[in-house]
């Protein structure tokens, strides 16, 4: 029996509902809230780039909890084989046949923690599940749980031991999102919270009520698809890729996967922001998450101390974004 569709209001309203029971448990990261939501809507997966101890764990269980979803959790480490990810056949002598040993990514949220940590062949093996919603296993495929998506964590500071994800893998990640150091008013919020009434030193998600189950979260994918784009605003989004092909600062810009997210993510921003219909401004808060990722700065611009974000941010302001 197939699900009733959600019309636009009850979408809005669950989606609100679920950020703010995240944002009950993870404090003073409002925008990272925001954009891993954005994900889920828009059927992405999210790279997380952060220090330790800014509440990434936490992040992912939260959401989690607010669909009562399934949440896995791998971390990331130079000996990891591929059959630690996927599951792998284990000979069982009582049957005397082989038996299926699913491996973690068998789950509606997967934490891929410290993925540059781990070996090329390795981080591969997310590649077939975040693309093609299914894991082999000996040969058999075996069909993701729905939803799916994975939040894949590294470090900006520890290079050392460390496997640069390839470019291609890269690309199957919608977002790659910044998270920081909350503000000092944020800060002392969560000292106190931690703090105040309870042993362990960080925050549980057993305040969060389940606000949507998982069967509703491809009803609000679906809604999403069905923002409504007008022709101007493909155009820009198409433009916005393209000019970074051309751009100075860059050896390589974006390809194509960048147009398409840009336009899913921008869908996925007016909802959360309570409309039907796509603008100019959503495409261009949703570029630096989906396109940080996809480019490289030339040597020179390395040189010269310029961020990715800061060139992206100059080409925003070149490319005109049309007048509705």
């Amino acid at each position: 029996m197939t699900e009733p569709t959600l019309n636009l209001t009850e979408a809005i309203q669950r989606v609100q509902r679920m950020r703010e029971q995240i944002a009950r448990v993870v404090v003073g990261q409002q925008p990272v809230i925001d954009q891993v939501l954005i994900a889920m809507l828009a059927t992405g997966h999210v790279l997380v780039e952060g220090v330790p101890g800014l509440g990434k764990t936490l992040l992912v269980k939260a959401l989690a909890k607010c669909f009562q979803g399934q949440f896995g959790r791998i971390q990331f480490t130079p000996d990891l084989m591929p059959s630690d990810v996927t599951g792998h056949a284990l000979y069982d002598m009582k049957s005397e046949q082989f038996k299926i040993r699913r491996g973690p990514a068998f789950c509606n949220l997967l934490l891929a923690d410290e993925i540059n940590r781990a070996p090329a062949k390795t981080q591969s093996a997310l590649l077939e599940v975040m693309q093609e919603k299914q894991i082999t296993i000996e040969g058999k495929a075996f069909p993701a749980l729905t939803p799916f998506m994975v939040l894949a964590t590294q470090n900006p500071i520890e290079q050392e031991g460390t496997y640069p994800l390839p470019e291609a893998e890269l690309d199957r990640f919608m977002l790659k999102v910044l998270i920081d150091y909350p503000s000092e008013q944020e800060e002392q919020d969560l000292v106190k919270q931690i703090t105040t009434g309870q042993v362990q030193d960080t925050l549980s998600v057993d305040a969060i009520e389940p606000v949507v189950s998982a069967t509703d979260i491809p009803r609000l994918q679906k809604v999403t698809a069905g923002i409504q784009v007008d022709d101007a605003v493909f155009d820009y989004a198409v433009r916005i890729a393209r000019s970074s092909r051309e751009w100075h600062s860059f050896a390589h810009g974006a390809g194509p996967r960048a147009s398409i997210a840009l336009i899913r993510a921008a869908r996925a921003h007016a909802l959360l922001e309570g409309r039907d219909f796509v603008t100019p401004d959503d495409v261009k808060t949703m570029a630096l998450p989906v396109m940080r990722h996809r480019v490289a700065l030339t040597a020179e611009m390395e040189i010269e101390g310029l961020k990715t974000d800061q060139a992206l941010q100059q080409l925003l302001q070149e490319v005109e974004a049309p007048r509705l």
